[in-house]
Formats: structure tokens, C-alpha cells, sequence
């Protein structure tokens, strides 16, 4: 549902993290408060995106896509899981795959020309890892004809740790 279609039914502490349209990952460190951040990735290579996501990145089903399945963690225990699709067509020579243990934010806001699309919020669990999240998010964001689909899922650990409210 479109972000502020599920600001009612949220705390406002969730919707700050929600609704934020700066960096997470920038977010994720200052509010760690000295915890080490690291990025570990789960999953990433070439794949066919989710009936779902390829209907918000506007592609044909079974279109060949870049996928990347990650974990950010706070002292080695992950607060956010995200999954990444970005159509291989629209890549051109972006080495995504050579991110390493870097988050995607961190080369994505570094983009001059970057438009990022609505937040749209879900209650659902992360379909690709098994985990207990609280809310997720995704917007489509795009930097030189390059459409990315960035889905992120805030943990139960991240609400324990901030000592924040469960919805």
C-alpha cells in the first residue's frame, strides 16, 4: 500500500524509518550508536524477479534481472533484510555484482541524477529469507535509465535494540 495509506495504523517511531527517503544505511549507523555496521550479503546474481517486482519495475515475467539478498547488521545481528532488482538491460556497465560488503546506499545516493519513486509499505514478512520483520518498504529508484527496485524489511532485533514499539 502507498506510505501514508499505512501511516495510521504505525507508531511514529516507525514511521521515521519508514517513510524516510534519505540513506538507511546512513540512518542505520548513527542510530547504532557505535555499534559496528556490516553489510552481509546472502544472495546476489542473476535471476528472474517476482511476479511482483517485475510488475513495479514494468518488465515482462520471466525478464532476466540482477538480484541482490542482503543483511545489515549491527554488531553482527541484522536489523534490515533487502532484496535489489534491477532489469540486466538497463544495467549499462554499472558492476553492481562488485559491491562486496558495501551497501547499495552507499553507491546509490552518491548518484547526481537519482529519482527515487513512492514508498510503498507492506506487513508482510521478507518472502525471500526467513525472518520476523515488523514493516517493509520498497520504492523504485532510477539514475541513467537504470530502474532499481529496493525493498527493504525492518527486524524485530532493530525494535528490540532501539527499544521501539512493535508496530
Amino acid at each position: 500500500m502507498p506510505a501514508p495509506a499505512a501511516r495510521p495504523g504505525m507508531s511514529v517511531f516507525w514511521w521515521r524509518w519508514v517513510a524516510s527517503t534519505d540513506s538507511l544505511t546512513a540512518r542505520l549507523i548513527n542510530a547504532g550508536n557505535g555499534r559496528r555496521f556490516r553489510v552481509r550479503v546472502l544472495r546476489q546474481g542473476v535471476g528472474y524477479p517476482s511476479v511482483d517486482e517485475a510488475r513495479a519495475l514494468a518488465l515482462p515475467l520471466r525478464r532476466y534481472a540482477w538480484l541482490r539478498e542482503v543483511a545489515l547488521c549491527l554488531d553482527d545481528i541484522p536489523w534490515v533484510v533487502a532484496r535489489s532488482v534491477a532489469p540486466l538491460d538497463q544495467l549499462h556497465g554499472q558492476r553492481l555484482d562488485r559491491l562486496g560488503d558495501r551497501s547499495l546506499g552507499s553507491w546509490l545516493f552518491q548518484q547526481a541524477d537519482l529519482r527515487r519513486g513512492p514508498i510503498e509499505v507492506t506487513r508482510h514478512a521478507p518472502r525471500f529469507v526467513a525472518a520476523s520483520g515488523l514493516w517493509g518498504r520498497r520504492s523504485c529508484f532510477s539514475h541513467t535509465g537504470m530502474s532499481l527496485l529496493v525493498q527493504e524489511y525492518f527486524l524485530t532485533a532493530m525494535a528490540d535494540a532501539l527499544e521501539g514499539p512493535s508496530r
